[in-house]
């Protein structure tokens, strides 16, 4: 069931967690160690940070923490949207907490607990499987409390997320681009920098992993991505607004080009130029249109990153219609698409209202 599981601890859970990862592995399973790697003072809200974000990027299937009493972990790891953490202390609730709970996060205590019942409390945890019936419907209440005091919602198959960055300077930044008065330059300038800014928002999930380094006054514990690809296929030709924003903050970033126009007579969106690079499937891909009004073309570049190879997918946009948002859940549910505002509805010409008219002709002043 499980194959790859994202293991972390601070300094109290340091023994059980080392004994854990051995274990682990000789039973088959993948294990990403993400910290810490001794008994100094940790805080297990970092470590907890990590797992989760391991899980929700896809490059691991569930998680296991230790710390002094498992108590915090769970309370930092429930903290994320899609993680159902249970501290579990002996055999029978290790069972309960997947059969009935369909937890995806096992938070162990390091202290009072020795290392090879740990193990085993482990064991049952990762072999049992969720029940469903009765308990899918209390989960699935669960799920209807998360996303009404989130702003992480999932779509109604539970698969894909829509993230509305709602940060104050977007915000800001935003009325100005909405702005008829708004000069080509400024404009420009402005879709730059809120794109730069939603970088935080878009890239909160990556994993870290634990380095050691030196500052100028004493060793230290530092964090660097762990691995992950980045690959941003901006839209021909507004999404080319946004690529420099994202690259000033993340310079190594790869850049694919999607090239889509709509069909005169079919009105469908049609492809007429994609350059990817070739480990396409290996990278996170951001997909960058300002506005997702009916979707025809978000969906379109999608299937192009799926048909070659691309697997973790995410849509980008400053703008999104509840018309554009539904379409590319309803085709492609394991996107997740993050937006800075959510506008009423379409007109009869396929513009957002109020939107902010077309991007591409503001952006290069064709209109």
């Amino acid at each position: 069931m499980f194959k790859v599981v994202a293991l972390g601890s601070d300094h109290a859970g340091f023994r059980t967690k080392s004994f854990l990862a051995s274990k682990l592995s000789e039973l088959g399973l993948e294990v990403a160690d993400v910290g810490v790697n001794s008994e100094e003072p940790a805080d297990y809200p970092d470590i907890a940070a990590m797992v989760c974000r391991a899980l929700l990027s896809g490059s691991a299937d569930c998680g296991i923490l230790v710390c002094g009493t498992g108590i915090g972990m769970s309370i930092a790891a429930n903290k994320f949207p899609g993680i159902y953490a249970s501290v579990c202390c002996d055999l029978e609730m290790a069972r309960l907490a997947r059969a009935h709970n369909n937890a995806n996060v096992l938070a162990l205590r390091g202290r009072g607990l020795p290392p090879e019942e740990a193990f085993e409390i482990a064991k049952v945890w990762l072999s049992t499987e969720f029940e469903g019936e009765r308990h899918a419907i209390r989960l699935n209440k669960i799920e209807s409390l998360e996303r009404s005091f989130c702003k992480y919602n999932t779509s109604e198959d539970g698969k894909g997320r829509l993230v509305c960055i709602d940060h104050p300077l977007i915000q800001h930044k935003l009325s100005i681009v909405r702005n008829k008065e708004t000069p080509v330059k400024e404009f420009r300038e402005l879709v730059s920098e809120i794109a730069g800014l939603m970088v935080y928002e878009i890239t909160r999930y990556l994993p870290l992993r634990e380095v050691s380094l030196e500052t100028p006054v004493a060793p230290a514990r530092g964090y660097e991505i762990a691995g992950k690809k980045l690959l941003l296929v901006p839209i021909l030709r507004a999404g080319l607004g946004m690529v420099e924003g994202i690259t000033k903050i993340i310079p190594n970033v790869k850049v694919g080009h999607i090239g889509i126009y709509r069909d005169p007579r079919t009105l469908s969106p049609v492809e007429y130029y994609c350059k990817l690079p070739p480990d396409v499937a290996e990278r996170d891909v951001f997909i960058l249109d300002p506005m997702l009004a009916t979707g025809g073309s978000a969906c379109e570049a999608i299937s192009i990153v799926k048909g070659r190879g691309g697997q973790r997918i995410n849509l980008v946009s400053l703008i999104g219609a509840p018309e554009g948002i539904e379409r590319v859940f309803s085709q492609h549910p394991d996107v997740t698409i993050y937006v800075a505002a959510v506008d009423s509805h379409l007109n009869d010409h396929g513009y957002i209202v109020p939107g902010l008219g077309d991007a591409g002709d503001r952006l290069f002043g064709t209109k």
